[in-house]
């Protein structure tokens, strides 16, 4: 039994969480502490579960919505399901939520002083997703990503108490890099969601047409296109990436790891000629391992 019905058959919690293991990099590793693990895993079962109610994603069955307090005739409606997640995340802070990511997600809240802040943002993003698929310029990409991708480097390091505004501009520039690479790897998917994730400008600059998307294979403007996203990636990267120098032990390596993520990634995708639209273009473990080494170096 795999796929959906895993998560049917485990609940939407379990299910929820399943997820972990097929992420760009581990979400928590088995070398951090483990209240550390604990408390990121309640953190990603937020993330993953507020992504799947915007991408239409939940377990068949409706028990999500059950569990949000939402009708049956309203269980298709990621609108309304947003709303009344919010109105459940926001019981994480004043009393006690019906869904049980949430209620796990409380103690972490609790145990971290963790503010409302970047999960709002996170659902707000989610939300913008049901009204807005496309982006004019790359600044109106950055604003987005500044809802759906900085909150979650911004919670990791509340989780391990290392905030500082300089952590906090780096990791912002880290994790809207992740952000834009991930959607470099999914924009045949992204398309079929009705989502276009290249800006407007650039796509217009470049002389691609959104059907030039619906290919199998890109065409040389495709190509160009992508790769002048990726190098626009790679360089936010690249500037966020002192950000693990700042730090040190276990957090280190965890941070190195997300650098490495990227840098992997990028590296994939010009292996791959910034051909994407065949499916995502992914690096191996030895590559990986190469970035990881690279980034705690310092190099790069």
């Amino acid at each position: 039994m795999t796929g959906t019905g895993t998560a049917r058959a485990l609940g939407p919690e379990r299910g929820t969480l399943g997820k972990a293991a097929g992420e760009n990099f581990p979400v928590a590793p088995f070398f951090l502490p483990r209240t550390w693990r604990t408390d990121l895993m309640a953190v990603y079962g937020f993330a993953r579960l507020v992504d799947d109610i915007g991408d239409g994603d939940l377990a068949p069955g409706g028990a999500d919505a059950r569990l949000l307090g939402v009708s049956p005739q309203d269980a298709e409606d990621r609108l309304v399901l947003l709303d009344a997640f919010e109105a459940d995340l926001r019981r994480v802070f004043d009393s006690t939520p019906r869904h049980p990511l949430l209620r796990r997600l409380q103690q972490t809240v609790r145990r971290r002083s963790l503010t409302p802040e970047p999960f709002l943002g996170l659902i707000a993003a989610n939300r913008q997703d049901q009204l807005v698929g496309r982006y004019e310029t790359y600044d109106d990409l950055l604003a987005y990503c500044e809802l759906s991708a900085n909150p979650v480097g911004r919670l990791v390091l509340a989780v391990t108490g290392t905030s500082t505004p300089e952590r906090i501009r780096r990791s912002d520039m880290i994790c809207t890099a992740l952000q834009i690479v991930e959607h470099l790897q999914d924009v045949a998917e992204d398309l079929r969601r009705d989502r276009v994730y290249l800006p407007a400008a650039d796509m217009k600059r470049f002389h691609v047409q959104e059907a030039d998307l619906a290919t199998e294979s890109a065409g040389a403007s495709v190509r160009a296109l992508i790769a002048y996203e990726a190098q626009r990636a790679l360089d936010l990267l690249n500037e966020g990436a002192p950000l693990v120098g700042s730090v040190h032990g276990r957090l280190r390596l965890l941070l190195a790891g997300f650098v490495a993520g990227g840098r992997a990634a990028v590296r994939a995708i010009a292996a791959a000629d910034y051909d994407v639209l065949p499916g995502p273009p992914k690096p191996g473990k030895v590559q990986l391992l190469r970035e990881v080494g690279v980034t705690l170096r310092g190099e790069g």
